[in-house]
C-alpha cells in the first residue's frame, strides 16, 4: 500500500536533539559523533601518555615512586567522584554550553537564577581559561620533548648535541599552536576520525611502552623499592614529608582534567544525553586503569632518581626521555629505540593537543566552549566568535583560542617555575568551574534536579559532596609554593593568577555583565 502523495518525510530527530530542542535550542552543529568518538575526544585529552610523560618529573623530586603509584589511583578515584557528578547533570542537559549552561539551570526558579547566572557566569572564565591553559601547557610539553628528542638525536647533552633556548622552543610551540588550529579549522567527521585514532595511539603506545621499558632495561627497581621508595631530595627547600607528597600529587591531577570535553561535544554527539555521561565516565575510568600501568611500568626502570633528575644527564634532566634513552643505549649500545619511544609519546602529545585546540572553542575541549559562550552573549564581541562557516566549524573560535593558548605560553619566558605554575592554573582553574554546577545540584538544586537517563540516584548528594570537597581540597594545595627559600623566580604563581582571575570577572560582572547578561538565550523562534 503506498502513501499518500501529500504526506511529507519528517526527520526522526535522536533523544539529544529532542532534549536540546526541549532547553531551547536548535541543531546547528552536525550531530555525526557516536559514542566511541565522543569518549574518544575526552581520552585524548586526558591522554596518560601526555600527562605522565610530561609531568613525570613532577612527582619524581616530590616523593619519588610511593608519589606516582599511590597517588595517581587517591587523585583517579576522587576524580571518578567529580566525573560521575558532571556525567548526572550532562545527562540532563546535554548542550555544548556544559559547566555554564548546567549552573545557569541548577540555579533555580528564574528570577533567582537570573541574579545568580550573572555571577556565576562571570567565574565561568575559570573554565575558559583553564581550558586554554591545558592547550598552552600541552603544546608547550610538546615543544620541550621535540627540543628533548633533538638534543638526544644529535649526541645528547654530554656529547655535543643541539639544545636550543627558550625562545626556540616557544617559536616551535606557536608552531604547532598554528597546525593544530588549521586542523581543528577541517569538518567534524575529519576531526571525528582523528579524535578515534588518537584513543587508539594512546592505548597502543601505553601497552607498548609499559611492557617494552622494563623489559628493554639492563637495570630494574625491585618491587619494594617502587611501592616503598618515598624520594626527599628534591632539591628545593622542602623536608616535610606530607608537604612533598600532596605536590607530586599535581602530575595525577593534572593529566586526569579535560572530560568535560565529551559534555562540550553533545550538540555532536547521537544520543547525547545518553552518550554524553558514558564520554565522561569512561574516559576517566579506561585513563585510570591504563595511566596506572604505564607508571609501574616506568617506575620499574627507576633505579637513581638524583641521576634522572640532573640535569647534566643525556637528556638535560629529563626524566622519561632519559629512562628511554638508557634502557636501549645499555641494552644494544645505540639509544635510538629511546628515541622512537619518544616519538610515539611526541605523536600522542599532538593528538592531546589537537584535541585541546578542538575543545577549546569548538568540538571537544575550549573551542566549544568559546562557541557556546559567544552564542549566549557571554564573551565579548560575541557575534565573531560565534560565526560558523559553511563547514559547519566556529572557525574564529579556533584561532582566538591558539592566539590566547600561544600568549600564555610566554609566561615561560619569565621564571623557572612558570611551566609548573601553568599546570597549577590550568588543574586549578578547570576544578574550578567543574565544581560550580556540583555545588548547586547538592545544594540549591537538591530537591528540584530533574535527572535524565544516566543518574546516581540516592547516591548523588554524597558523590557530589565528595567531589565538591577534593576540588576544595586540590586548589588550595596547589596553589602551595613549590620551592623555598621563596623569590620572585622561585614563587608559585597559581595564586596570584586566580586571584586577578577573580578580580577581573568581579570587575566585569559589576561594571558591565550584570546591566546585559540574562543568561541562556533560546535560538528556536516561537
Amino acid at each position: 500500500m503506498g502513501l499518500g502523495g501529500d504526506q511529507s518525510f519528517v526527520p526522526v530527530m535522536d533523544s539529544g536533539q529532542v532534549r536540546l530542542k526541549e532547553l531551547g535550542y536548535k541543531q546547528e552543529l552536525k550531530r555525526d559523533l557516536s559514542v566511541f568518538s565522543n569518549f574518544a575526544i575526552s581520552f585524548s585529552i586526558i591522554s596518560v601518555l601526555t600527562g605522565i610523560t610530561t609531568t613525570y618529573n613532577t612527582g619524581l623530586r616530590f616523593g619519588g615512586t610511593v608519589t606516582l603509584v599511590y597517588g595517581w589511583f587517591l587523585a583517579g578515584s576522587f576524580t571518578m567522584c567529580v566525573g560521575l557528578s558532571m556525567a548526572e547533570i550532562c545527562s540532563s542537559y546535554p548542550t555544548s554550553g556544559g559547566l555554564y549552561y548546567w549552573s545557569a539551570m541548577l540555579a533555580g526558579p528564574p528570577r533567582e537564577r537570573l541574579s545568580l547566572t550573572h555571577f556565576h557566569k562571570s567565574f565561568f572564565r575559570f573554565n575558559i581559561v583553564g581550558q586554554w591553559a591545558v592547550t598552552a601547557s600541552v603544546d608547550f610539553s610538546l615543544a620541550q620533548l621535540i627540543q628533548v628528542i633533538v638534543l638526544l638525536s644529535t649526541g645528547g647533552r654530554n656529547g655535543g648535541g643541539y639544545k636550543g633556548s627558550d625562545f626556540v622552543v616557544i617559536g616551535i610551540h606557536g608552531g604547532i599552536l598554528f597546525i593544530h588550529a588549521l586542523l581543528n579549522s577541517l569538518p567534524i567527521s575529519v576531526l571525528s576520525f582523528i579524535g578515534q585514532l588518537a584513543a587508539l595511539w594512546n592505548l597502543l603506545g601505553v601497552l607498548v611502552l609499559m611492557i617494552l621499558i622494563p623489559l628493554v632495561s639492563t637495570e630494574r627497581a625491585t618491587t619494594k623499592f617502587v611501592f616503598t621508595n618515598f624520594n626527599t631530595d628534591n632539591g628545593l627547600g622542602i623536608t616535610s614529608y606530607a608537604y612533598i607528597f600532596v605536590l607530586g600529587l599535581l602530575m595525577s591531577q593534572y593529566t586526569i582534567t579535560g572530560y568535560d570535553a565529551s559534555a562540550h561535544m553533545t550538540e555532536e554527539t547521537v544520543d547525547a544525553d545518553k552518550n554524553g555521561p558514558r564520554g565522561i565516565i569512561s574516559a576517566i575510568g579506561i585513563s585510570i586503569l591504563f595511566g596506572w600501568g604505564y607508571i609501574l611500568g616506568i617506575s620499574y626502570a627507576v633505579t637513581d632518581i638524583p641521576s634522572l633528575l640532573s640535569e647534566t644527564n643525556n637528556s638535560g634532566g629529563y626524566a622519561i626521555a632519559e629512562i628511554f634513552y638508557l634502557a636501549f643505549k645499555n641494552r644494544f649500545g645505540s639509544g635510538t629505540g629511546g628515541i622512537v619511544c619518544l616519538g610515539v609519546v611526541a605523536v600522542a602529545v599532538f593528538f592531546c593537543g589537537m584535541s585541546s585546540v578542538t575543545s577549546n572553542s569548538r568540538y571537544i575541549y575550549t573551542f566549544m566552549m568559546a562557541y557556546a559562550f559567544s552564542r549566549d552573549g557571554a564573551m565579548p564581541m560575541s557575534p565573531l566568535w560565534h560565526k560558523v562557516n559553511s563547514r559547519e566549524v566556529p572557525i574564529n573560535a579556533v584561532w582566538l583560542s591558539a592566539l590566547i593558548s600561544f600568549c600564555m605560553a610566554l609566561t615561560s619566558l619569565g621564571s623557572i617555575v612558570a611551566f609548573q605554575a601553568m599546570v597549577s592554573i590550568a588543574t586549578i582553574g578547570l576544578y574550578i568551574a567543574y565544581a560550580i554546577p556540583i555545588i548547586l545540584r547538592v545544594t540549591l538544586a537538591r530537591n528540584t534536579f530533574v535527572p535524565g537517563p544516566f543518574s546516581l540516584g540516592k547516591y548523588g548528594m554524597v558523590v557530589g559532596w565528595v567531589a565538591v570537597l577534593w576540588v576544595v581540597t586540590i586548589s588550595v594545595l596547589f596553589s602551595l609554593p613549590v620551592a623555598y627559600p621563596i623569590t620572585a623566580e622561585t614563587l608559585n604563581y597559581t595564586p596570584v593568577a586566580v586571584a586577578g582571575l577573580v578580580a577581573i570577572t568581579l570587575s566585569y560582572w559589576l561594571f558591565s555583565a550584570r546591566h546585559w547578561f540574562t543568561g541562556p538565550i533560546s535560538n528556536i523562534l516561537s
